[in-house]
């Protein structure tokens, strides 16, 4: 039984279309329903707790789901909206409740004390960040492990030959307008770079929104990775990120990155210049990027090396829910 949104490009679908391939039956709780209602309704929920206005019908809905399929496994996605009572009955049934956490739980964007609660229900907890683990222990959740972000096969893919010249950025970045990103981004732009912005509140700047160009689906961003000459790649520090979802899904893609220098990232990636390049401040970052801008097959290079240790290292969703299921076993 699995807990996410099934879109394709979220984890939950991501995990969905891994449980197929490894020939697995999955039935799917889609989230997106603890989130239906009016909008003044779900804005008071959400300031009071985090609370999803239909956590309570969500949770008992899932409950009765699992009375009646049966699962083996409970598998959730994210900061995913069940309770700790109803968690609690389903782990009665002798269902194996898991979680993987794509966000911090606290992040104060995300804190809740639902949240914290349910948390310790779960019999293993997941997280992609090295820095929650230790949280999460102090917390009283019974099994903590680390497990990256990975990538989709199927949909984290190349289509770089549907871009013409025009169309080429020195810079891609794909992500939200955090705080400290701005003085990266403004960086690039203060250099005269060509630089294309994908993600959410970046309009909100007026010297930014010259560059955003919405808000990119994946077939935007299978044709723009492997086009534009360099693929910036930025951590959440919010969140105490390490790395991000991008980190696997650019470099799938086909893209040329210049990444935050973080350990998961040498873990991920190898010694800077081996696969990417790395900074650590922005005057880094700037010369890091003229550096590569001047070298077109270096970048070439780059790009092939970076798709080869990811696409051949084992980092698929599937690769990843098979680890899940081998220390469940």
């Amino acid at each position: 039984m699995l807990v996410g949104n099934p879109e394709e490009f979220h984890v939950g679908g991501h995990f969905q279309r891994a449980a197929h391939s490894l020939g697995s039956f999955v039935s799917v709780c889609d989230v997106r329903a603890a989130y239906i209602g009016s909008r003044w309704m779900r804005a008071i929920y959400w300031r009071w707790d985090r609370r999803p206005l239909r956590l309570a019908r969500f949770s008992q809905e899932l409950l009765a789901m699992c009375y009646r399929e049966k699962p083996t496994h409970l598998l959730t996605t994210g900061l995913a909206p069940v309770r700790s009572q109803e968690l609690a009955k389903i782990g009665t049934e002798g269902v194996l409740r898991l979680t993987f956490l794509t966000d911090d739980p606290w992040n104060p964007v995300h804190r809740g004390r639902w949240i914290d609660a349910s948390l310790r229900e779960y019999d293993h907890v997941f997280s992609p960040r090295r820095a929650n683990l230790k949280d999460l222990g102090n917390h009283g959740c019974r099994q903590v492990h680390y497990l990256p972000f990975a990538y989709s096969p199927d949909v984290h893919v190349s289509t770089a030959k549907d871009v013409n010249g025009t169309d080429v950025e020195d810079v891609l970045f794909a992500g939200g307008a955090d705080l400290d990103r701005l003085p990266y981004i403004r960086a690039l732009i203060s250099a005269g770079l060509k630089v294309a912005l994908y993600g959410s509140y970046w309009d909100r700047y007026a010297d930014l929104q010259p560059h955003w160009r919405g808000h990119a689906d994946l077939a935007t961003l299978r044709r723009m990775t492997p086009a534009a000459k360099i693929v910036l790649c930025l951590v959440r520090r919010a969140n105490r990120d390490g790395h991000a979802m991008r980190s696997f899904e650019a470099s799938a893609m086909g893209g040329c990155m210049l990444a935050e220098d973080t350990p998961e990232h040498r873990e991920i990636f190898g010694p800077d210049g081996e696969a990417v390049l790395y900074f650590r401040t922005v005057h880094e970052m700037i010369d890091q990027t003229r550096w590569l801008l001047e070298r077109h097959t270096e970048r070439k290079r780059l790009a092939a090396t970076v798709y080869a240790r990811i696409t051949g290292g084992q980092n698929t969703y599937a690769d990843r829910l098979k680890t899940m299921l081998q220390f469940t076993r």
